[in-house]
């Protein structure tokens, strides 16, 4: 007998599915960290979201559930390192061994340059640079050694270029780009792809402070080529590509999901 020919949705779900995967999502409970840890989730994985905020989280996780999703969640404010370890300390303990690491979590100080703080900026780049790092030496050298992983780092147009008081919150996302070219070139070779999503942008809490600016809304969706703003859902696609099979040569790279904000 000639064996079953294959179907399409056997070729998507060899392509893309990730279950039996866990992941780990920063900033999972709102925003674009939730759009990936969703997107993520309802792949096959299991889910843990880590954000500071309790009812946030579990009504993250709630929703999460809600998908099929097998989901749990740690509180923890990542601008301290006691509260990272716990994150590497307890993040297995769900689900198993953590496969995808997606570092999503970060702040924003608007203010001019020379108006930021030595506080300012070493709050910004432990949540925004030292975490990140952190949770890679952790996690990516227990995915090296299995043969498998992936990492993706959450970076901004401020990783490229400058605008809208970039601050030290500009330093802090170029800088990122950079760990994911440091982690690709350290575990690649062995089955850890690392790269970086930028996006345009979105709608998120993150943003809330310049959307509230009258007119700064409508002039950043006129700026994208494709017309309007980024929202969390935008994120799915590219989430799942870069956590699974699919993306297993993609590795050190810079994926703009950004409506073509960054090539205007």
């Amino acid at each position: 007998m000639h064996p079953p020919p294959h179907t399409q949705e056997s070729y998507l779900e060899r392509l893309f599915s990730l279950s039996g995967r866990t992941a780990l999502v920063t900033g999972g409970s709102s925003g674009i960290g939730y759009g990936m840890a969703e997107a993520i989730g309802r792949a096959g994985a299991a889910v843990v979201i880590v954000a500071r905020r309790e009812p946030e989280l579990a009504g993250a996780e709630a929703r999460l559930r809600d998908h099929g999703v097998r989901a749990a969640s740690v509180s923890a404010d990542l601008g301290d390192a006691e509260a990272v370890q716990r994150v590497c300390d307890q993040a297995a303990t769900f689900f198993g061994e953590i496969d995808i690491l997606v570092n999503v979590a970060a702040n924003n100080i608007r203010r001019p340059m020379g108006e930021l703080t030595p506080g300012d900026y070493d709050l910004t780049m432990r949540v925004n640079v030292t975490a990140p790092y952190l949770l890679g030496q952790h996690f990516g050298p227990r995915m090296a050694a299995r043969g498998w992983g992936r990492i993706i780092n959450v970076g901004s147009q401020q990783s490229i270029s400058a605008f809208g008081d970039s601050g030290v919150y500009g330093v802090s996302k170029a800088a990122i780009t950079g760990l994911t070219r440091s982690q690709a070139e350290a575990w690649s070779r062995h089955g850890v792809c690392s790269n970086t999503v930028v996006p345009g942008f979105v709608l998120t809490p993150l943003t809330a402070p310049a959307q509230a600016v009258p007119g700064r809304v409508e002039a950043l969706a006129a700026r994208s080529m494709a017309g309007r703003n980024g929202l969390p859902a935008d994120f799915a696609g590219a989430a799942v590509l870069l956590a699974g099979d699919a993306g297993a040569y993609l590795t050190g790279q810079t994926m703009y999901v950004d409506g073509g904000f960054s090539v205007h």
